[in-house]
Protein backbone atom coordinates (compact mmCIF):
# COMPACT_ATOMS: atom_id res chain seq x y z
CA UNK A 1 0.00 0.00 0.00
CA UNK A 2 1.56 3.11 -0.86
CA UNK A 3 0.45 6.73 0.49
CA UNK A 4 0.88 10.01 -1.81
CA UNK A 5 1.31 12.99 0.79
CA UNK A 6 -1.27 15.95 -0.08
CA UNK A 7 0.63 19.16 0.41
CA UNK A 8 -2.36 20.23 2.93
CA UNK A 9 -4.32 18.68 4.83
CA UNK A 10 -7.18 19.25 7.37
CA UNK A 11 -6.56 19.73 11.19
CA UNK A 12 -8.39 21.12 14.65
CA UNK A 13 -6.24 24.01 15.54
CA UNK A 14 -5.66 26.02 18.80
CA UNK A 15 -5.18 29.29 17.71
CA UNK A 16 -5.04 30.20 21.63
CA UNK A 17 -7.48 30.00 24.39
CA UNK A 18 -9.39 32.92 24.28
CA UNK A 19 -10.04 31.98 20.22
CA UNK A 20 -11.07 28.79 21.07
CA UNK A 21 -10.25 25.99 18.03
CA UNK A 22 -11.16 25.90 14.05
CA UNK A 23 -10.86 22.86 11.56
CA UNK A 24 -8.28 24.46 9.38
CA UNK A 25 -5.57 23.67 6.26
CA UNK A 26 -2.43 23.20 7.55
CA UNK A 27 0.77 22.32 5.71
CA UNK A 28 0.94 18.23 6.01
CA UNK A 29 4.26 17.09 7.58
CA UNK A 30 6.83 15.22 5.58
CA UNK A 31 8.92 12.46 7.15
CA UNK A 32 12.49 12.84 9.04
CA UNK A 33 14.97 11.11 10.55
CA UNK A 34 13.40 9.16 13.36
CA UNK A 35 9.42 9.85 12.71
CA UNK A 36 7.07 8.47 10.44
CA UNK A 37 3.79 10.08 9.52
CA UNK A 38 -0.06 8.71 9.66
CA UNK A 39 -2.90 8.92 8.16
CA UNK A 40 -4.61 9.32 11.31
CA UNK A 41 -7.72 6.99 11.60
CA UNK A 42 -9.00 7.88 15.15
CA UNK A 43 -7.44 9.88 18.06
CA UNK A 44 -8.74 9.96 21.13
CA UNK A 45 -10.53 12.74 23.80
CA UNK A 46 -9.97 12.65 27.08
CA UNK A 47 -12.82 13.66 29.48
CA UNK A 48 -10.55 16.64 30.71
CA UNK A 49 -9.58 17.99 27.33
CA UNK A 50 -12.08 20.27 27.98
CA UNK A 51 -10.72 22.06 31.16
CA UNK A 52 -6.95 22.03 29.82
CA UNK A 53 -8.02 23.95 26.21
CA UNK A 54 -10.14 26.67 28.24
CA UNK A 55 -7.89 27.54 30.35
CA UNK A 56 -9.51 25.81 33.89
CA UNK A 57 -6.41 23.59 34.34
CA UNK A 58 -3.31 26.48 33.09
CA UNK A 59 -1.25 23.44 31.29
CA UNK A 60 1.44 25.74 29.66
CA UNK A 61 1.72 24.58 26.19
CA UNK A 62 2.49 26.79 22.72
CA UNK A 63 0.04 28.03 20.76
CA UNK A 64 -0.97 27.56 18.55
CA UNK A 65 -1.20 24.21 18.23
CA UNK A 66 -3.26 20.65 16.74
CA UNK A 67 -4.79 19.51 20.13
CA UNK A 68 -5.13 15.86 20.73
CA UNK A 69 -3.90 12.80 22.51
CA UNK A 70 -2.75 9.32 21.58
CA UNK A 71 -4.52 7.65 18.25
CA UNK A 72 -4.59 5.05 15.85
CA UNK A 73 -3.74 5.21 12.04
CA UNK A 74 -1.94 3.92 9.12
CA UNK A 75 1.54 4.52 7.78
CA UNK A 76 2.05 6.86 5.57
CA UNK A 77 5.80 7.35 4.87
CA UNK A 78 8.42 6.60 6.95
CA UNK A 79 11.90 8.52 7.94
CA UNK A 80 15.23 6.72 6.24
CA UNK A 81 16.00 5.06 9.41
CA UNK A 82 12.44 3.24 9.96
CA UNK A 83 13.27 -0.54 9.66
CA UNK A 84 10.61 -2.24 10.11
CA UNK A 85 7.67 -0.02 9.86
CA UNK A 86 6.04 0.08 5.87
CA UNK A 87 3.18 2.44 4.38
CA UNK A 88 -0.25 0.69 5.03
CA UNK A 89 0.43 -0.67 8.51
CA UNK A 90 -1.80 0.14 11.29
CA UNK A 91 -0.15 1.20 13.80
CA UNK A 92 -0.92 2.79 17.47
CA UNK A 93 0.39 6.59 17.96
CA UNK A 94 1.45 7.40 21.61
CA UNK A 95 1.45 11.27 22.83
CA UNK A 96 3.97 10.79 25.80
CA UNK A 97 7.39 11.94 24.38
CA UNK A 98 10.52 11.94 25.99
CA UNK A 99 14.23 13.60 24.67
CA UNK A 100 16.13 11.16 23.25
CA UNK A 101 19.15 12.30 24.83
CA UNK A 102 17.56 13.19 28.36
CA UNK A 103 15.01 10.21 29.70
CA UNK A 104 14.33 12.80 32.63
CA UNK A 105 12.54 15.33 30.16
CA UNK A 106 9.42 13.87 29.74
CA UNK A 107 5.85 15.68 28.48
CA UNK A 108 2.09 15.02 26.95
CA UNK A 109 2.52 16.29 23.43
CA UNK A 110 -0.33 19.15 22.76
CA UNK A 111 -1.54 18.77 26.51
CA UNK A 112 1.43 19.78 28.65
CA UNK A 113 4.95 21.29 27.72
CA UNK A 114 6.86 19.51 30.97
CA UNK A 115 9.33 20.91 33.86
CA UNK A 116 12.69 21.36 32.33
CA UNK A 117 14.24 23.57 29.27
CA UNK A 118 14.52 20.39 27.35
CA UNK A 119 10.95 19.84 27.54
CA UNK A 120 9.75 23.38 26.68
CA UNK A 121 12.00 23.45 23.87
CA UNK A 122 10.45 19.54 21.79
CA UNK A 123 7.10 20.82 22.31
CA UNK A 124 7.78 24.60 20.31
CA UNK A 125 10.00 23.74 17.82
CA UNK A 126 9.41 19.78 17.00
CA UNK A 127 6.87 17.73 19.12
CA UNK A 128 3.96 20.60 19.04
CA UNK A 129 0.92 19.03 17.33
CA UNK A 130 -1.09 16.43 18.48
CA UNK A 131 -3.28 14.09 16.47
CA UNK A 132 -6.53 15.86 15.94
CA UNK A 133 -5.45 15.67 12.12
CA UNK A 134 -5.98 14.11 9.19
CA UNK A 135 -2.04 13.20 8.90
CA UNK A 136 0.04 13.49 12.00
CA UNK A 137 4.30 13.43 12.18
CA UNK A 138 5.15 10.68 14.97
CA UNK A 139 8.49 9.93 16.80
CA UNK A 140 9.46 6.17 15.72
CA UNK A 141 9.64 5.24 19.51
CA UNK A 142 5.95 6.11 20.10
CA UNK A 143 4.90 3.93 17.43
CA UNK A 144 3.68 0.43 17.90
CA UNK A 145 2.51 -1.73 15.09
CA UNK A 146 -0.83 -3.16 15.69
CA UNK A 147 -1.44 -6.93 14.28
CA UNK A 148 -4.71 -5.85 12.12
CA UNK A 149 -5.83 -8.79 11.36
CA UNK A 150 -5.82 -10.32 15.13
CA UNK A 151 -7.29 -7.59 16.02
CA UNK A 152 -9.85 -6.32 13.74
CA UNK A 153 -10.67 -9.50 11.87
CA UNK A 154 -10.49 -12.12 14.51
CA UNK A 155 -11.33 -10.31 17.43
CA UNK A 156 -13.72 -8.20 15.75
CA UNK A 157 -11.98 -4.65 17.20
CA UNK A 158 -12.62 -1.59 15.43
CA UNK A 159 -10.03 1.44 15.23
CA UNK A 160 -12.61 3.45 17.14
CA UNK A 161 -12.94 0.68 19.58
CA UNK A 162 -9.23 0.36 19.99
CA UNK A 163 -8.45 3.46 20.37
CA UNK A 164 -9.88 2.88 24.09
CA UNK A 165 -6.16 1.37 24.80
CA UNK A 166 -4.91 4.83 25.33
CA UNK A 167 -7.10 4.80 28.22
CA UNK A 168 -6.39 1.30 29.45
CA UNK A 169 -2.31 1.73 29.14
CA UNK A 170 -2.43 4.13 31.35
CA UNK A 171 -3.52 2.39 34.64
CA UNK A 172 -1.48 -0.56 33.06
CA UNK A 173 1.44 1.06 33.27
CA UNK A 174 1.29 1.85 37.05
CA UNK A 175 0.18 -1.48 37.69
CA UNK A 176 2.95 -3.19 35.93
CA UNK A 177 5.02 -0.06 37.91
CA UNK A 178 4.36 -2.11 41.41
CA UNK A 179 4.41 -5.32 40.29
CA UNK A 180 1.07 -6.73 40.60
CA UNK A 181 0.37 -10.19 40.51
CA UNK A 182 -2.24 -12.41 39.43
CA UNK A 183 -4.32 -13.73 42.52
CA UNK A 184 -3.98 -10.16 44.21
CA UNK A 185 -5.99 -8.10 45.55
CA UNK A 186 -5.60 -4.48 44.48
CA UNK A 187 -8.12 -1.28 45.76
CA UNK A 188 -8.86 1.08 42.61
CA UNK A 189 -9.76 4.49 43.91
CA UNK A 190 -11.97 6.16 42.33
CA UNK A 191 -13.28 3.96 40.21
CA UNK A 192 -15.72 5.32 38.73
CA UNK A 193 -14.39 8.10 36.55
CA UNK A 194 -12.62 7.07 32.69
CA UNK A 195 -8.55 5.81 34.35
CA UNK A 196 -10.49 4.46 37.23
CA UNK A 197 -12.47 2.34 35.48
CA UNK A 198 -9.91 1.36 33.11
CA UNK A 199 -8.01 0.33 35.74
CA UNK A 200 -10.46 -1.67 37.15
CA UNK A 201 -10.60 -3.44 33.44
CA UNK A 202 -6.86 -3.75 33.74
CA UNK A 203 -6.74 -5.40 36.77
CA UNK A 204 -9.28 -8.02 36.17
CA UNK A 205 -7.51 -8.74 32.90
CA UNK A 206 -4.07 -9.03 34.97
CA UNK A 207 -5.82 -12.00 37.08
CA UNK A 208 -6.25 -9.72 40.12
CA UNK A 209 -9.54 -9.38 43.07
CA UNK A 210 -10.75 -5.70 42.42
CA UNK A 211 -12.25 -3.57 45.39
CA UNK A 212 -13.52 -0.54 43.65
CA UNK A 213 -13.96 2.44 45.65
CA UNK A 214 -16.08 5.82 44.40
CA UNK A 215 -19.07 7.95 45.75
CA UNK A 216 -21.83 7.26 43.67
CA UNK A 217 -23.74 4.04 43.83
CA UNK A 218 -25.01 3.90 40.87
CA UNK A 219 -21.74 4.51 38.83
CA UNK A 220 -20.23 1.53 41.12
CA UNK A 221 -23.30 -0.93 39.91
CA UNK A 222 -22.85 0.12 36.57
CA UNK A 223 -19.02 -0.43 37.24
CA UNK A 224 -19.57 -3.91 38.89
CA UNK A 225 -22.30 -5.01 35.99
CA UNK A 226 -20.28 -3.73 33.30
CA UNK A 227 -17.12 -6.12 34.42
CA UNK A 228 -19.32 -9.41 34.81
CA UNK A 229 -21.26 -9.51 31.83
CA UNK A 230 -18.25 -9.51 29.89
CA UNK A 231 -16.27 -11.36 33.13
CA UNK A 232 -18.58 -13.59 34.38
CA UNK A 233 -15.74 -15.05 37.05
CA UNK A 234 -13.92 -12.06 37.57
CA UNK A 235 -13.65 -10.90 41.47
CA UNK A 236 -14.57 -7.57 41.57
CA UNK A 237 -16.24 -6.00 45.06
CA UNK A 238 -17.61 -2.24 45.01
CA UNK A 239 -17.19 0.45 48.07
CA UNK A 240 -18.97 3.09 48.68
CA UNK A 241 -16.99 6.31 49.97
CA UNK A 242 -18.39 7.59 53.23
CA UNK A 243 -15.50 10.40 53.98
CA UNK A 244 -14.61 9.04 57.28
CA UNK A 245 -10.95 7.71 57.15
CA UNK A 246 -10.94 5.44 59.31
CA UNK A 247 -14.90 3.77 58.65
CA UNK A 248 -13.49 3.16 54.93
CA UNK A 249 -10.13 1.49 56.12
CA UNK A 250 -12.58 -0.99 57.99
CA UNK A 251 -14.89 -1.61 55.33
CA UNK A 252 -11.65 -2.22 53.14
CA UNK A 253 -10.15 -4.53 55.70
CA UNK A 254 -13.31 -6.94 55.70
CA UNK A 255 -12.52 -8.20 52.92
CA UNK A 256 -8.91 -9.92 53.42
CA UNK A 257 -5.61 -9.11 52.73
CA UNK A 258 -5.09 -6.47 50.62
CA UNK A 259 -1.83 -5.97 48.43
CA UNK A 260 -1.73 -2.94 46.86
CA UNK A 261 -3.82 0.73 45.83
CA UNK A 262 -3.96 1.79 42.50
CA UNK A 263 -5.08 5.83 42.37
CA UNK A 264 -6.32 8.32 40.48
CA UNK A 265 -7.96 10.96 42.50
CA UNK A 266 -8.73 13.91 40.48
CA UNK A 267 -7.57 17.58 41.21
CA UNK A 268 -10.98 18.32 42.94
CA UNK A 269 -10.72 15.26 45.11
CA UNK A 270 -7.46 16.05 46.15
CA UNK A 271 -7.82 16.60 49.66
CA UNK A 272 -10.46 13.57 49.90
CA UNK A 273 -9.55 11.11 52.78
CA UNK A 274 -10.01 8.37 50.49
CA UNK A 275 -6.77 7.21 49.86
CA UNK A 276 -5.57 7.53 53.52
CA UNK A 277 -8.18 5.03 53.67
CA UNK A 278 -7.08 2.24 51.13
CA UNK A 279 -3.34 2.88 52.56
CA UNK A 280 -4.16 1.80 56.07
CA UNK A 281 -6.26 -1.33 54.49
CA UNK A 282 -3.15 -2.42 52.74
CA UNK A 283 -0.61 -4.95 54.67
CA UNK A 284 2.54 -4.53 55.92
CA UNK A 285 4.44 -4.42 52.50
CA UNK A 286 1.70 -3.45 50.50
CA UNK A 287 2.83 -0.95 47.95
CA UNK A 288 1.02 2.20 46.36
CA UNK A 289 0.92 3.49 42.54
CA UNK A 290 0.15 6.87 42.83
CA UNK A 291 -1.41 8.25 39.66
CA UNK A 292 -3.82 11.07 40.97
CA UNK A 293 -3.65 14.74 42.66
CA UNK A 294 -2.79 15.12 46.24
CA UNK A 295 -2.09 17.62 48.67
CA UNK A 296 -1.19 15.65 51.46
CA UNK A 297 2.08 13.53 51.22
CA UNK A 298 0.80 10.91 53.86
CA UNK A 299 4.63 10.57 54.68
CA UNK A 300 3.35 9.20 58.66
CA UNK A 301 1.45 6.58 57.52
CA UNK A 302 4.02 5.10 54.82
CA UNK A 303 7.27 5.07 56.91
CA UNK A 304 4.94 2.94 60.08
CA UNK A 305 4.03 0.81 57.52
CA UNK A 306 6.57 -0.09 55.54
CA UNK A 307 4.84 1.00 52.27
CA UNK A 308 6.67 1.17 49.07
CA UNK A 309 5.33 4.51 47.52
CA UNK A 310 5.22 4.36 43.69
CA UNK A 311 4.89 7.74 41.35
CA UNK A 312 4.24 6.81 37.86
CA UNK A 313 3.90 9.23 35.31
CA UNK A 314 2.21 7.12 32.57
CA UNK A 315 3.66 4.05 31.52
CA UNK A 316 7.11 3.14 29.20
CA UNK A 317 7.43 1.85 25.83
CA UNK A 318 7.94 -1.92 27.27
CA UNK A 319 4.62 -1.00 28.74
CA UNK A 320 2.89 -0.49 25.87
CA UNK A 321 4.06 -3.71 23.44
CA UNK A 322 3.11 -5.81 26.61
CA UNK A 323 -0.54 -4.05 26.28
CA UNK A 324 -0.90 -4.75 23.17
CA UNK A 325 0.01 -8.46 22.87
CA UNK A 326 -2.11 -8.84 25.51
CA UNK A 327 -5.43 -7.04 23.64
CA UNK A 328 -3.96 -9.29 20.72
CA UNK A 329 -4.21 -12.57 22.71
CA UNK A 330 -7.83 -12.03 23.60
CA UNK A 331 -7.70 -10.76 26.83
CA UNK A 332 -9.87 -8.05 27.55
CA UNK A 333 -13.69 -8.07 26.40
CA UNK A 334 -15.38 -6.69 22.65
CA UNK A 335 -17.60 -5.05 21.36
CA UNK A 336 -20.09 -2.97 23.63
CA UNK A 337 -18.35 -5.04 26.85
CA UNK A 338 -14.61 -3.20 25.44
CA UNK A 339 -16.12 0.05 25.14
CA UNK A 340 -18.86 2.14 24.12
CA UNK A 341 -17.68 5.31 21.47
CA UNK A 342 -18.93 8.39 20.43
CA UNK A 343 -17.03 9.47 17.28
CA UNK A 344 -17.06 12.83 15.85
CA UNK A 345 -15.71 13.92 12.30
CA UNK A 346 -13.48 17.14 12.37
CA UNK A 347 -15.53 19.71 10.62
CA UNK A 348 -18.52 18.37 13.30
CA UNK A 349 -16.68 18.48 16.20
CA UNK A 350 -18.76 21.22 17.79
CA UNK A 351 -21.96 19.12 17.74
CA UNK A 352 -22.99 15.20 18.77
CA UNK A 353 -26.60 15.03 19.55
CA UNK A 354 -26.36 18.93 20.39
CA UNK A 355 -23.37 18.80 22.21
CA UNK A 356 -19.87 19.56 21.92
CA UNK A 357 -17.45 17.18 21.48
CA UNK A 358 -15.34 18.29 24.23
CA UNK A 359 -18.34 18.37 26.62
CA UNK A 360 -19.36 15.00 25.75
CA UNK A 361 -16.15 13.90 26.43
CA UNK A 362 -16.11 15.41 29.94
CA UNK A 363 -19.64 13.76 30.29
CA UNK A 364 -19.39 10.45 28.72
CA UNK A 365 -16.72 8.86 30.79
CA UNK A 366 -16.59 6.12 33.64
CA UNK A 367 -15.58 2.15 32.60
CA UNK A 368 -15.81 1.76 29.13
CA UNK A 369 -17.08 4.50 27.49
CA UNK A 370 -15.06 6.92 25.33
CA UNK A 371 -15.01 9.44 23.04
CA UNK A 372 -12.61 10.18 19.67
CA UNK A 373 -12.13 11.93 16.55
CA UNK A 374 -11.72 10.47 13.04
CA UNK A 375 -11.22 12.96 10.02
Amino acid sequence: MTFTLPEHHRALVLESVEAGFQVKDVPTPRPEPGSAILRIEAAGIVSYHREIYNGFRQYPFPTPLVGGYSAIGRIAAIGPDATVLQPGQLVYADCVITARDDSESIFLTAIHEGFTDGTKKLIKDVWRDGYWAEYAKVPLENIVLLDETRLCKDLGYSVQELIYMSYLMVPFGGLRDIKLEPGEVVVVCPATGGYGGAGVMVAIAMGARVIAMGRNENELSRLKAHVLESSPKADIETVKMTGDEMVDAATLKAFGTIDAVLDFTPPQASKSPHLRSAIWSLRRGGRVSLMGFHEDPFVPIIMGKNLSLHGKLMYARNDMVLFVKMLERGLFPRGRAFTETKTFKLQDWKFFFSKEALNMAAEHTGIGKFVNFTP
